[in-house]
């Protein structure tokens, strides 16, 4: 799906929800008052394709459940649809709603009702848009009553959020209730370094790598890096306060979450054990840490990567893991070198950068097993001996060992042993190939096509 995605200002709602579904009953469009994200978005002088994996919707009826991290694009490819559903199928095809101004499930449960029933007799298509639904708690009580009484049993409900909680956990929140549709769960990916490489090569030159890794594929991140060469405060603010809510939200601390954090750029690509995690950050014991890396993960910024058994084909979850920050934007946001622009980041050490280069890898292996339409932030995985071990394995993409600086097969002349019938890749600052051996850039990796 080829959307386009530009610089944009969180902003509030201009135009109350009333008023722009009815304005989308009589099929009058208004970007500028209506959609704010898609009128700035016009007005960009960096735009993006992103595919996340949803080619186009679906005419059927059913309930897609979108998720992925704030400022990433969501709302503007949301307001996208909704505009391209009443231009395709005339006015009243389309409502929308919006969870951050829903104040609970009643509500929602309410405005859902008098929407399912606005519909026009003639209407070619029935699609209720629900932006950051996951902000409307027990969200999924009030479509499953609707589900279960008939009220949708004719619409396509597509919904956005930024808390993967129910589909990291099976999607089973709605079981047997989201229709017919071929695949309804997606995660948001981020841009991928082949489109933002297309956009933004020719102002940042050798600087769009590093640039990349900073913005994590943000949209907003993204342009602002190509506009200015720096990410503005205001936007790590908007990460910061989007982190810190979900987590006050939980009951829990700020303070525990930066020592949390603190403790994952100490570590880095070390299996870290959950005890050790807790006493690094200063916590009660492993169950407090776990709990904020669970939440972490529902959030898509954390994922933790087991080892792996070749033979049993299963994680070895007894074994310390290792947390990957997937969300490269979250991770500058909390940097503690407070790096901002690609100078200041060249100004790392290259074990530090190093880290960041792994974790540029986690965050693609975990983009392509999206669009493979694979489980939602699965766990990743990486292979151990006593002697050796290679930073990530992955059914797809085989193994893979990520270096900082430069490789060559003799480091690895191991593997071939090893491994009789397998391949490793090596992404580092040198390129060779041997029979099973593949030294590889990370550019020319996160360069190439998606799957």
């Amino acid at each position: 799906m080829q959307v386009v995605f530009a610089q944009l200002l969180s902003i509030e709602v201009p135009m109350d929800i009333a008023t722009i579904n009815q304005r989308l009953l009589e099929g009058k469009l208004n970007n500028e008052v209506m959609f704010p994200h898609l009128f700035r978005l016009h007005q960009s002088a960096f735009v993006f394709p992103i595919d996340f994996g949803l080619e186009k919707l679906p005419q059927d009826p059913g309930i897609l459940l979108i998720r992925g991290p704030r400022q990433y694009g969501k709302s503007t490819w949301l307001e996208g649809q909704v505009v391209d559903t009443i231009k395709t199928f005339g006015p009243g095809n389309a409502f929308y709603l919006n969870g951050d101004f829903i104040p609970n499930m009643e509500a929602l449960s309410n405005e859902l009702f008098k929407l399912a029933v606005s519909f026009p007799v003639k209407a070619k298509v029935k699609r209720i848009f629900i932006d950051e639904i996951t902000a409307v708690r027990h969200w999924e009580t009030a479509l499953k009553r609707l589900v279960d009484n008939g009220t949708l049993k004719d619409i396509l409900v597509v919904t956005t959020g930024s808390k993967a909680t129910d589909l990291r956990r099976g999607a089973e929140r709605l079981p047997g209730r989201k229709g017919r549709l071929t695949r309804t769960s997606y995660l948001f990916t981020p841009i991928s370094y082949r489109n933002f490489h297309k956009v933004c090569h020719k102002v940042l030159k050798k600087n769009t790598l590093h640039a990349y890794l900073l913005s994590g594929g943000s949209p907003v991140a993204c342009a602002e890096l190509a506009a200015t060469g720096r990410i503005p405060e205001y936007v790590i603010e908007l990460v910061r306060n989007w982190i810190e809510g979900e987590i006050a939200k939980e009951g829990r601390h700020r303070s525990a979450l930066v020592n949390i954090l603190k403790v994952l750029f100490r570590f880095g690509g070390t299996p870290v054990g959950q005890a050790k995690l807790a006493r690094e950050a200063g916590l009660a014991n492993n169950t407090v840490a776990q709990g904020y890396i669970e939440l972490l993960h529902d959030l898509g910024c954390v994922v933790p990567a087991y080892p792996w058994d070749l033979q049993k084909q299963h994680y070895v979850l007894r074994k310390p893991c290792k947390y990957h920050l997937v969300n490269l934007l979250v991770a500058s946001c909390y940097d503690p070198n407070q790096v901002r622009s690609t100078a200041e980041f060249d100004q790392l050490s290259a074990d530090q950068q190093g880290i960041w280069y792994e974790w540029a890898v986690a965050q693609e292996l975990q983009r392509r097993s999206s669009l493979r339409g694979h489980e939602i932030l699965k766990p990743l995985a990486f292979w151990q001996t006593k002697n050796h071990e290679i930073d990530f394995y992955d059914k797809e993409e085989g193994f893979i060992e990520v270096k900082r600086g430069k490789s060559n097969p003799l480091e690895f002349a191991w593997f071939p042993k090893q491994f009789e019938k397998r391949t490793l890749r090596v992404i580092n600052q040198n390129v060779f190939t041997t029979t099973q051996l593949q030294g590889i850039n990370l550019e020319d990796f996160l360069l190439e096509k998606s799957p």
